[in-house]
């Protein structure tokens, strides 16, 4: 039993040992092998690959594909016209060259992202000093990310310690005042939105005021001519009226006094609770006295 468990003990040393001489590099890194703490290869290819065991050789892993440094900073930048502007950029970058990077700026991605930022940040700075706002809007905007990008290889790819890295673009994605500046531009601009919709509710009102008032009169006058029209038809009527019963009442008097007397009577007898104390001698009952003859 004990020589079964030393050969098995024995097999798995010898497994530990053979898994920690293999290495695989993906396609997407650099495979860098250190040999006491100093690079004694690089792998650029992918594939499976065999090194000493630690602590004689170890591996670390850079990435090689295109990476993305955007600006994190906020800080405005002066331009020739002395206005202060907010930049806002992003740099296309690869490791080209593992070993140079890696004695020159730092053993991952980070650290030379923290070191490009540094210097697109000054370069940029530097460019914007020699320029108008109105240039960095429009008319030199590609020229003055050219030169950003012509001032930052010829910083990281210097004669005595290449950053081994390679610049693929610079880019600028928005150029805006400072806040201060832009809170001081939006509260003019919403003055003068207020100042125009004052005007505007001001006319508007006014308008309206005059519109009611023609409106106004104008029913006045309306009904005023409808009364006037009213009054001169009632009157043609009550006229014409007039002469008719005139003109029948002519041909009998005697009849046209017995219907007045009607018509009086009616409207004094109007109720069954109306109470009339009158002498009989009155001119009142003259119909009633009448029509006894004249039914005889």
């Amino acid at each position: 039993m004990n020589k079964i468990g030393f050969v098995i003990s024995s097999l798995l040393v010898a497994l530990a040992i053979a898994s920690s001489m293999l290495f695989v590099v993906d396609q997407r890194q650099f495979g860098v092998v250190y040999q006491l703490g100093q690079i004694q290869k690089v792998i650029t290819e992918p594939g499976l690959n065999f090194k000493m065991p630690p602590p004689f050789q170890n591996v670390s892993y850079i990435d090689k594909r295109l990476l993305t440094l955007e600006s994190s900073d906020t800080e405005p930048m002066l331009t020739a016209e002395k206005q202060r502007v907010v930049i806002d950029w992003y740099v296309r970058w690869r490791i080209s060259e593992p070993s140079a990077y890696i004695r020159n700026v730092g053993l991952d991605e980070r650290a030379g992202a923290v070191q490009l930022n540094r210097v697109v940040r000054n370069s940029f700075q530097e460019e914007v000093n020699r320029r108008t706002v109105r240039e960095l809007l429009s008319t030199r905007r590609e020229q003055l990310m050219a030169d950003v990008k012509r001032q930052v290889l010829a910083a990281v790819s210097g004669a005595e310690k290449p950053w081994g890295l390679d610049v693929v673009d610079v880019r600028i994605t928005r150029v805006d005042y400072a806040e201060t500046i832009t809170k001081s531009v939006f509260d003019r601009m919403e003055a003068e939105r207020k100042r125009v919709a004052n005007e505007l509710r001001s006319t508007g009102f006014a308008e309206g005021e005059k519109i009611r008032a023609d409106a106004d009169r104008q029913r006045e006058v309306i009904i005023a001519e409808a009364f006037r029209n009213a009054q001169k038809v009632k009157g043609e009527g009550d006229a014409e009226a007039a002469r008719a019963y005139s003109e029948a009442f002519g041909r009998d008097p005697a009849f046209a006094q017995f219907y007045r007397s009607l018509e009086a009577y009616r409207a004094s007898f109007a109720s069954k609770n109306d109470v009339l104390v009158v002498d009989p001698s009155s001119e009142f009952f003259k119909g009633l006295r009448g029509s006894a003859p004249a039914g005889r």
